[in-house]
């Protein structure tokens, strides 16, 4: 169950400034101080937030506390500058309400940080994904640039904002950014000249000092001593806890993420050293012998450097700082200055070319982060401008600003009335007319066409003759002197009064809040902004490729006579076309406070506080919000939160929220005139109506904890007894089962017992027949067997005496038997003996007539039988051993048997030939046609690059495979397949590389027999097709990249965009198939493959060097390219080890 939260929960001090109670200025500064001293800098006046800088790191920006603020109520949690982000963001999406976040206050309350805050959050809350992630990051990196060139180091504020900024974040309709558009608002550019005591000038310029690296120093003429710069004040030059090399890293990598070219950001470097060098330029005075005084510069070398900086010609920028010519129709009037106006020249021209050089650098920004699509969307403004300004000395950017101020001050209060009136009206409460103070006056005062002191500063500057502020202040004197909110010495004097504080040449303005005493001096020559004609052409005939769009009224085709506005009357048109956006917008207020002038955390100055809730105008905001009913909630929220206090709607109350509310109300003794029931909430009139619901719920929620804490802890002992029992009754049981079980053991113990004996006797009784059967039994059978064998002993005597009588007569007849054999035998070998002997004589006789016949044949033949006998026993031993040790099969196989006897050398090598020849045969047996081309084309890729291309060796173990992408299978590619006619040899994806920045695009390379086709890789469409006989020849490195480059016949159909450069994984093979293909096409010339580390190429019109070089491995030991210059392509090859 979720815990539901609220505003009231908790509260240190009172968390809405509408339900303050009593309400006034002291107890108002209090409720602010008593939260501040708790860490709790948000307080709320209504949907408005008051923010305080703590001067310190809180941990209330967490991650976790975004999704903690995300999609809650306003008033759901405690305040925060995230319910206010939340709750604009949520409107813009949700309810398609263009919302507008207005942030003010002075110098160092903490304006800046709010509009990151605010930015920060929607970025976290809104989408993802890649080009919503790039949008965001631009957005936000645009920050540190506008910061660097526009915030610097005041006395109260370390990175104060110069300038005034209203951004639009445009949303498309899921909330997701598209983009936005920066508007910037009175730039301080006196600050560039001069700086008051204990300040800076802008950040950048010491950034760029302290930051950039010695050769860029070097190219922009600049040293890192800040001693050696007029227009840099040495006694806060740097400041604790700004490490400014580190900002300009920040600063470099923002312009790099926001879409600043290279050559963009060394143009603005070049500009900013160049205003530097501006302020080291010194004049000295000379006479003319006509009696006039004129200037002359007293060193030239910062001349010369800015001018070289500019591509300026010394002698015409020096002509400019000397001359003044003034253009009247057809007539031309040259003066020379004198030191002074040379002065004031140097500075003019310094303030403008950094002012222009701002407004460039925000166009510039708007260009990168605008929205690409053109339908209508969603906006989202932030608008961080100066607050009221109240200074010991006040001038005419004083009198702007706090010009500004005012109509903030109107379009508040007018908005804030129209929306509490919408509210009413909406919710069906009669609406009551609210006294409040109305500033219209006084901004008419200042901005009426006619008699406003604008228009009459106007009038002033453009009146002929001599103008000084003095006559100025008279001509306020004259008009404005009746005016209830204007006073001056001389319209003081002409009602007879006497105001020592009011000087001569000051006047005061009664601002909504408070009296201001603005000095007159200056402010004719604030306002006019003048910039000699001489300067500005000066400025155009540079050849910077930047200068010429910053001064283009510097050409002299466009001269114009007529006077460029003012200061002021730009900075009028700005200020109504702002409140005319802002009045179509819904808005939402941040009010920033600074509690201490000593930017330090836990130091609360009343008095300071105090002057910055009068000129906001605070205590104004709380009477109009109190105005009416000080507070309003929807009914079921608020059913939620007191039903307690009712019988009736406690715990559940089942019908309408409204009708719940009703009887609740009527049961507390609350007057019905302090609340009325709207369509969809109750609204309170009195704070303290809502504060005597809060005791009452207070009360009810201690009686409802001590309630809970009695049935919960009956409930406990209830539960523990139950268990206690619960386990006695087991307990028990378990005993009773073993109690048992030892029982049941001694009887069964004692029970085996006596069978045991019992049995034993048994046995033995047993035993004991037995035995005495078988010992007669034994008696028996030795009486039987006894009876027998003399039986058997008799019939064997008898018996042997008959064998021994049979025996006699056997021995007699075989003994005469062998006496007959005997002689028989001796008779028979006697005859064999002859008959042998015979036999062996002739076989004597018979061999020695042979050997007689043959021994003259026997001799000559002998020799030649052994050899070739052995010879032929020798070489079948050879060829059985060859059997045994063959090598195997494979033609990659070089090992061969030795060779065992030296007269076989010759045949042992034409065996070794025959052998090769035969199993390489029988190995091409085995190949299909598809595998030999395959071999041919590695083949051919050895003859293109092996030992030329250093890629060549990783690609010999990697088969040619050809079309890797299946383009006739993919379905994704059937557009593709469809549109190409011929066979595709070759599909792959290859890196098409930009001519502009060096980055690759994927494509689809394809490889036909007629064409080389390029396809984007998501649609499948063609974006390039070249016929075969247009390609001229292809060029690559010696080193290990994959670049290549397609280089086309001049004049060809194809060549119009010129040569196409691409980066591929398998280089070797594409180039080897398209050498194949043009060799073997009937039409087209031999290929040429040009093998170098530089080369040129035809882009268009223009021809571009591509330089390969080896340097140290870089994101993870990748080739990177980039573009160095116009015709410059430089090819970054890691070294490999």
């Amino acid at each position: 169950m979720e815990v539901k939260t609220s505003l009231l929960d908790n509260m240190i001090g009172v968390g809405d400034m509408v339900l303050l109670e009593p309400l006034s200025e002291d107890s108002f500064i209090e409720n602010l101080r008593k939260r501040f001293d708790h860490n709790e800098i948000y307080t709320y006046i209504g949907s408005v937030v008051i923010s305080m800088n703590p001067y310190r790191s809180l941990p209330i920006f967490t991650p976790e506390k975004v999704e903690e603020y995300r999609n809650r109520n306003f008033y759901e949690l405690s305040p925060h500058i995230y319910a206010l982000a939340d709750e604009a963001y949520r409107s813009l999406r949700d309810q398609d309400k263009d919302q507008c976040i207005l942030i003010t206050g002075e110098s160092g309350a903490g304006k800046t940080e709010a509009s990151k805050l605010v930015m920060s959050y929607v970025a976290a809350v809104c989408g993802k994904g890649q080009e919503v992630n790039k949008v965001k990051e631009q957005l936000l990196q645009s920050n540190p640039v506008l910061e660097a060139f526009g915030n610097a180091k005041t006395v109260r504020n370390d990175n104060s904002s110069r300038f005034g900024k209203y951004m639009d974040i445009e949303f498309d309709f899921k909330g997701d950014p598209l983009g936005g558009v920066i508007s910037n608002y009175l730039l301080e550019k006196s600050r560039v000249v001069k700086q008051p005591r204990g300040e800076r000038n802008f950040h950048v310029f010491y950034q760029l000092l302290s930051g950039a690296s010695d050769d860029t120093l070097k190219k922009l003429k600049l040293d890192r001593d800040f001693s050696k710069y007029n227009y840099l004040s040495l006694d806060s030059a740097v400041v604790n806890g700004l490490d400014d090399a580190a900002n300009f890293r920040t600063v470099r990598n923002a312009m790099q993420i926001v879409g600043f070219m290279e050559d963009e950001v060394q143009s603005v470097l070049e500009l900013v050293a160049a205003v530097l060098k501006l302020g080291d330029i010194e004049f000295k005075p000379e006479s003319r012998c006509n009696g006039t005084d004129e200037s002359r510069i007293k060193d030239k070398n910062d001349l010369k450097e800015m001018c070289e900086l500019l591509g300026i010609e010394q002698s015409v920028l020096e002509r400019a700082f000397s001359y003044r010519t003034v253009e009247a129709r057809l007539e031309k009037v040259s003066t020379t200055l004198n030191v002074a106006q040379a002065y004031y020249a140097r500075d003019a021209l310094a303030k403008n070319l950094y002012s222009r050089l701002f407004s460039w650098l925000v166009t510039r920004i708007n260009e990168s982060i605008k929205a690409q699509t053109k339908a209508r969307h969603k906006v989202m403004g932030v608008l961080d401008i100066y607050g009221f300004e109240i200074f010991e000395d006040n001038s005419f950017e004083q009198f702007i600003i706090n010009y500004c101020n005012e109509k903030l001050q109107q379009i508040f209060i007018e908005l804030t009335l129209r929306e509490e009136q919408e509210e009413y009206v909406r919710e069906g409460i009669e609406w009551t007319n609210i006294e409040y103070f109305n500033n219209a006056i006084i901004c008419d005062l200042i901005e009426n066409h006619q008699n406003g002191i604008l228009a009459m500063l106007d009038e002033e500057c453009l009146r002929p003759g001599t103008v000084t502020d003095e006559t100025f202040l008279d001509k306020l004197n004259t008009i404005c002197a009746e005016h209830q909110h204007f006073e001056s010495r001389l319209s003081k004097n002409s009602k007879f009064l006497t105001d020592h504080s009011l000087p001569h040449n000051c006047f005061r303005i009664q601002h909504y809040a408070g009296k201001v005493l603005y000095r007159a001096e200056g402010f004719v020559d604030k306002n006019n902004d003048l910039l000699y004609r001489d300067l500005s052409q000066a400025m155009y005939k540079a050849n910077h490729s930047l200068i010429k769009q910053l001064f283009p009224e510097g050409n002299p085709s466009k001269v114009n006579l007529k006077r460029p506005p003012t200061a002021g009357f730009q900075f009028r048109a700005s200020v109504g076309t702002l409140m005319k956006n802002l009045q179509t917008k819904n808005p939402n207020y941040i009010r920033c406070i600074k509690p201490n002038d000593k930017k330090a955390s836990h130091i609360f100055t009343d008095s300071l506080v105090c002057h910055q809730v009068r000129y906001l105008g605070l205590m104004e905001n709380v009477r109009v919000r109190r105005a009416g009913y000080a507070f309003r909630q929807a009914y079921e929220p608020c059913l939620e939160r007191y039903k307690m206090l009712c019988k009736r709607t406690w715990p559940h109350w089942r019908g309408p929220a409204r009708e719940g509310v009703e009887v609740l109300m009527a049961d507390l003794p609350v007057p019905a005139e302090e609340f009325s029931y709207g369509r969809s909430k109750i609204f309170i009139r009195n704070p303290r109506t809502l504060f005597f619901l809060e005791e009452r719920r207070r009360q009810c929620l201690q009686d409802l904890a001590t309630l809970i804490q009695k049935i919960y802890r009956g409930w406990k002992c209830r539960s523990h007894f139950q268990l206690l029992k619960k386990s006695q009754i087991v307990v028990a049981a378990w005993y009773r089962r073993y109690a048992q079980e030892k029982k049941y053991q001694k009887i069964k113990s004692a029970t085996t017992v006596v069978q045991s004996y019992t049995r034993g006797w048994q046995a033995r009784k047993l035993l004991r027949e037995l035995k005495y059967q078988k010992r007669c039994e034994e008696a028996v059978t030795t009486i039987s067997a006894f009876w027998h064998g003399t039986q058997a002993r008799m019939e064997l005597r008898r018996l042997k005496q008959e064998v021994r009588n049979k025996h006699a007569v056997t021995v007699i007849w075989a003994y005469w038997q062998g006496t007959k054999a005997r002689r028989e035998l001796r008779t028979l070998k006697e005859e064999a003996r002859r008959k042998h002997a015979v036999a062996v004589i002739w076989a004597y006789w018979q061999g020695l007539k042979v050997r007689r016949e043959y021994r003259k044949f026997f001799r000559a033949n002998a020799g030649k039988k052994i050899y070739d006998f052995t010879i032929q026993r020798i070489m079948q031993k050879y060829f059985l051993g060859l059997k045994s040790t063959m090598p195997s099969v494979s033609p990659i196989d070089k090992s061969w048997p030795a060779n065992p006897y030296r007269f076989l050398d010759g045949v042992h090598t034409e065996l070794r030939r025959i052998f090769h020849l035969w199993r390489c045969k029988k190995y091409r047996s085995q190949f299909t046609e598809e595998k030999k081309a395959v071999y041919e084309e590695k083949l051919e890729a050895s003859q293109l690059f092996k030992d030329k291309k250093a890629l060549y060796p990783s690609s010999v173990s990697q088969p040619f495979k050809g079309d890797y992408l299946e383009i006739s299978k993919n379905p994704k590619y059937q557009k593709l397949n469809s549109a190409v006619d011929e066979k595709v040899l070759l599909a792959d994806v290859v890196n098409k590389i930009n001519r502009a920045n060096g980055k690759g695009t994927a494509r689809i390379f394809l490889l036909t027999k007629k064409s080389v086709v390029l396809a984007d890789q998501k649609t499948g469409q063609v974006k390039a097709s070249v016929p075969l006989p247009d390609l001229a020849s292809v060029s690559v490195s010696t080193q290990s990249d994959g670049f290549f480059a397609l280089r086309l016949k001049e004049g060809s159909a194809s060549a119009v965009k010129g040569d196409f450069l691409l980066s591929s994984e398998r280089l070797i093979e594409i180039i080897t198939k398209l050498h194949r293909t043009g060799a073997t096409a009937a039409d087209s010339e031999q290929l040429n493959v040009d093998i170098s580390d530089e080369f040129l190429l035809q882009f268009k019109h223009d021809k571009v060097c591509v330089k390969f070089i080896q340097g140290a491995p870089k994101n993870g030991n990748s080739v990177s390219c980039k573009r160095k210059n116009n015709r410059l392509l430089e090819v970054s090859v890691p070294t490999t080890a």
